[in-house]
């Protein structure tokens, strides 16, 4: 069943897309993202196991965050950013990662931006809901 909502409800959703090879993380993050949210601004979560398909289905100027693990196979998300920047460069971005971060990498690929957005995993519900709420804000 689709719902049709008015603008002023329209203007509370959010949309994100997390990319990560393993189904486990996407699963569980766009659970805790969609039912952990506050109900006046709803999120929706789309969930993409390999980066060449989110990349191929990829809609710029539709999502407002973007969560890209930096290890994956076929595509590492370092990859993946550069390919996005390409289609949609007011894209926000979080890195995410439960190894070590190649800081000189991420200054290479941001040299612009600020430190950005990284999430170290494991993380905790409540820390991963805070932190998509500050880049959403």
């Amino acid at each position: 069943m689709h719902i049709k909502l008015t603008r002023e409800q329209q203007r509370f959703w959010k949309r994100i897309l997390i990319v990560d090879d393993y189904n486990d993380i996407t699963t569980t993050f766009k659970a805790a993202i969609e039912y952990g949210n506050d109900a006046n601004k709803r999120i929706e979560v789309y969930t993409a196991n390999d980066p060449v398909v989110a990349l191929s289905e990829f809609k710029p100027n539709f999502y407002d965050l973007l969560l890209v693990d930096i290890n994956m196979s076929r595509l590492n998300g370092f990859e993946l950013c550069e390919k996005i920047f390409a289609i949609d460069i007011n894209i926000r971005v979080c890195l995410m990662s439960s190894g070590e971060i190649n800081w000189e990498a991420l200054r290479e690929m941001y040299p612009t931006r600020q430190e950005g957005c990284f999430i170290r995993k494991p993380i905790t519900i409540d820390s991963l809901l805070k932190r998509i709420r500050s880049e959403l804000d």
